[in-house]
C-alpha cells in the first residue's frame, strides 16, 4: 500500500533523511521507531507532503506522492494523528469529529460519530465540551476519532501514546488492536517496544535519517540488544 524508497529530505541546508526506506501493506500495522531527533517525524511529514522530499519515491497504492500537495495526499486516503494531538481547541468534541468528515471511497461501513463514540465512549460523554478542556488522553482519543472520520485507507499516528497515563495508554493500544482486526492499515510511531511487538506485523528502526533495521515482531523480540543499540536514551 505504502512504499517509501530512497527518501531524502532537508530543513534548509540541514539534511535529515538519507535514503529512508519504509513500507506498509494493506491491512497491516507497521511501526517506525528510533530515538528522538532521528527523523521519524520528518519521515511522516514527507509522506504527507508537509516537508518536501529532495529525492527518492513515496508511492501510495502505486501513485507517486512526491511533489503532490498535502491536501491531495490526504484525499488519497491517508490520515494523520499528529504528535501533540493538535485538536481544534475552540471547537466542541462533536464539531472536531465532523469538521473534516468524509467518505470519499464510498465505504459501506463508513466511520460515523456514533461509531467513534462506540470506540471511545468518553467522547460521547464530552460531546458538547470544548476540545481545549479535555484531558490529554481524551484529546488523543479525539484526534484518533477525527482522523477515522475521514475514512482513511492508511492511518498514521505520530507518538501515539506519548505523555499519557498508563491506563489511557492501554486504552489507545486496545483501540489500535481493534482497528487492526477490522483491516485498517496503520503506521505507528511510538517508543513502547513491548506494546508495539504485540500489535504490529512489521517494524522499522531509524537512526540518523537512515533505516538501520527492519523485521517482524518475532525478529524484534529475538534481538534483545536492538533496544539498547537504537532505542535507548
Amino acid at each position: 500500500m505504502l512504499r517509501v524508497s530512497g527518501l531524502t529530505a532537508s530543513y534548509g541546508s540541514s539534511q535529515v533523511l538519507f535514503g529512508m526506506e519504509l513500507s506498509v501493506g494493506a491491512g497491516e500495522v507497521a511501526t517506525l521507531m528510533g530515538r528522538n531527533g532521528m527523523g521519524k517525524t520528518t519521515t511522516i511529514k514527507s509522506i504527507l507532503g508537509l516537508v518536501a522530499a529532495a529525492g527518492g519515491s513515496i508511492a501510495f497504492e502505486g501513485v507517486e506522492l512526491v511533489g503532490m500537495p498535502p491536501h491531495r495526499i490526504a484525499r488519497s486516503g491517508i490520515a494523520l494523528v499528529p504528535e501533540g494531538r493538535q485538536v481544534f481547541p475552540t471547537l466542541t468534541v462533536h464539531e472536531n469529529l465532523i469538521a473534516t468528515a468524509a467518505n470519499r471511497f464510498g465505504r459501506a461501513d463508513a466511520w460515523t460519530v456514533e461509531r467513534v463514540h462506540a470506540l471511545f465512549p468518553r467522547l460521547a460523554e464530552r460531546a458538547g465540551n470544548l476540545a481545549r478542556n479535555l484531558s490529554g488522553g481524551e484529546q488523543q482519543m479525539l484526534a484518533i476519532g477525527r482522523a477515522l472520520m475521514t475514512n482513511p485507507k492508511l492511518l498514521i499516528l505520530d507518538e501515539a501514546t506519548e505523555g499519557l497515563a498508563p491506563l489511557v495508554r492501554q486504552e489507545i493500544w486496545d483501540c489500535l488492536a481493534r482497528l487492526k482486526t477490522e483491516g485498517q492499515a496503520i503506521l505507528v510511531v511510538d517508543k513502547n517496544v513491548a506494546a508495539l511487538a504485540k500489535l504490529a506485523d512489521r517494524h522499522h528502526v531509524i537512526e540518523k535519517g537512515r533505516l538501520v533495521w527492519a523485521g517482524t515482531s518475532a525478529d524484534l523480540l529475538a534481538d534483545p540488544g536492538l533496544k539498547e543499540r537504537y532505542l535507548g536514551v
